[in-house]
């Protein structure tokens, strides 16, 4: 019966440290568009970037 009296407070704190997860992420606003990281990987893009050519070995250098 003694167990109880530490795991409501390990709950509570797990719940307290859950919430302040959730509301954190809602206003760092994860959850606005959550579509289009979804569909992004069904699409295929241009690469942003050029891709870089290997140097070509010279022989005798």
């Amino acid at each position: 019966m003694s167990i109880i009296y530490v795991l409501i407070p390990i709950a509570i704190l797990f719940v307290i440290i859950g919430l302040s997860v959730f509301f954190w992420a809602v206003r760092a606003r994860q959850f606005d568009d959550l579509d289009k990281e979804g569909f992004s990987i069904l699409f295929d893009e241009e690469s942003s970037h050029k891709t870089a050519k290997k140097p070509e070995d010279k022989p005798g250098q």
